[in-house]
């Protein structure tokens, strides 16, 4: 984990999410660094990396809603992406040098027919451009280098992979879902080899991750011209956003201070004790090493994990 960030001078108490609708040609970390000196929150950070190639959904956390980046992180994500014929990339896109060249370009019923290899639980080999660590060292920083790792599969989920269209015989464009750790550039790759020939994403765009949809993008520029001013607000989503999919459970007043605090407390759950006097009433059944956000009234108060009745803060929300 890297060094925590001083917050900038003048720093305001933004607690959210917005949704960048991320130009091309820009890295996700410029992104973060642009919204950084626009807004001034007190933290900052992104929910899943874009390539500089790609557009799209990159949801950006401000102040406490860092603390559940791992949750939007964990999301299913979609895409759309060209996949261009007839040539291999180190890069596995078309940012990267041709490494190969293929004269074969499969029909549209050869493509279609190849794509239930790659749904479900399957084994992937990540681009030697990625962020993937060889002995400390990130694999882009070996290849930029001349010193290309040989990566291994891993295991992937992928949702839903289909055709969307065939605009000519170089290219096809296809729609996927797929779970965290999936390339999208070494998808392409592979169905391409599979076919018989090369290939390499041309064009990328991410359209959802987790419950943030390309419906509540908003342009970079727009949300650095709105700056400060009221605009900028209706953009914001709630911290919880990213928390639909667990349990919530209610606190009393005295058990939330108690929990911000750090302490644990005694709450009703499967497995917890009785209730007690002015303890909150939480019908939801619970298991034990779950995972909860826990709420006082609407407000939440802290990622909590529960044990045998017992809830304890693993991320306290200071709101």
């Amino acid at each position: 984990m890297g060094r925590r960030r001083k917050p900038p001078e003048g720093a305001r108490a933004l607690n959210g999410w917005v949704v960048v609708d991320k130009p091309a040609g820009m890295t996700s970390a410029a992104v973060v660094s642009t919204l950084r000196r626009a807004l001034r929150p007190m933290r900052i950070g992104h929910a899943g990396t874009l390539d500089p190639l790609a557009t799209g959904v990159l949801p950006v956390a401000l102040g406490e809603a860092t603390k559940t980046v791992a949750y939007a992180m964990s999301g299913v994500k979609s895409y759309r992406f060209t996949l261009q014929f007839g040539q291999s990339r180190d890069s596995d896109d078309a940012e990267g040098q041709v490494t190969g060249e293929s004269p074969v370009r499969p029909d549209t019923a050869a493509v279609r027919a190849v794509l239930p290899r790659f749904v479900g639980h399957v084994r992937q080999r990540p681009p030697a451009f990625s962020a993937v660590k060889v002995a400390g060292r990130r694999a882009y920083a070996l290849a930029r280098a001349g010193a290309a790792p040989e990566l291994s599969e891993r295991s992937i989920e992928i949702n839903m992979l289909e055709l969307m269209s065939r605009p000519d015989p170089d290219t096809a464009m296809f729609a996927v879902d797929c779970g965290k750790g999936t390339y999208v550039r070494a998808l392409a790759r592979d169905i391409a080899v599979a076919l018989g020939t090369l290939g390499f994403v041309a064009a990328l765009r991410r359209t959802r991750v987790g419950p943030f949809g390309e419906n509540q993008a908003i342009a970079l520029d727009n949300l650095v011209a709105f700056g400060h001013s009221a605009p900028a607000f209706e953009y914001l989503l709630p911290i919880e956003t990213v928390l639909d999919d667990i349990p919530a459970l209610a606190l009393t007043g005295e058990q939330a201070a108690l929990l911000r605090q750090g302490g644990a407390v005694a709450v009703l759950g499967t497995g917890g004790p009785g209730p007690r006097e002015g303890d909150a009433d939480n019908a939801v059944a619970i298991s034990d090493g779950t995972v909860v956000c826990a709420k006082q009234g609407t407000r939440p108060v802290a990622l909590a994990r529960y044990d045998a009745g017992i809830l304890r803060p693993v991320r306290v929300l200071n709101l």
